[in-house]
């Protein structure tokens, strides 16, 4: 039979190497997590600045496209690679979105000029506001990366 002393001994060895295995799992769970919340904020603030580029973007064609034809499709091609870029990135619903005001610039470009004086009667998700939909794919998507 084994010696008392080399049975405590044994438990305490056994005791210290539970207790160390515990505080390395908990340090390893801990730093997991909190890679992975970084890496969630960092997500959103990428897709922060890429919606707000779109938007800018858009807005400015959207106004060019109101008062002039389409004489240089160059002036597209900054807005065609930033929904490119929501297309790796933005969730679905949010590249439908930015997909449909592209294809309104496009439109707006090849239809009749209009006064400018008609933003001021611009509504929400009113003919003049096709950043509406598209903003609220973005607020709803942000919205639930916040979790």
């Amino acid at each position: 039979m084994m010696d008392a002393s080399y049975t405590s001994a044994l438990f305490a060895l056994a005791g210290s190497a539970i207790g160390a295995l515990a505080s390395f799992a908990t340090t390893w769970a801990t730093q997991a997590s909190q890679e992975r919340a970084a890496r969630r904020m960092q997500d959103r603030a990428h897709r922060e600045q890429l919606y707000g580029e779109f938007i800018r973007e858009a807005s400015r064609l959207f106004v060019d496209a109101f008062e002039h034809d389409l004489e240089d499709p160059a002036k597209l091609v900054n807005l065609y690679a930033i929904v490119s870029t929501i297309r790796l990135f933005g969730n679905p619903s949010t590249l439908l979105e930015a997909e449909k005001v592209m294809s309104q610039i496009g439109a707006a470009y090849f239809a009749p000029n209009k006064d400018v004086r008609l933003f001021a009667e611009i509504s929400p998700a009113g003919e003049l506001d096709p950043l509406f939909a598209f903003s609220k794919a973005c607020r709803e998507e942000l919205r639930i990366s916040r979790g």
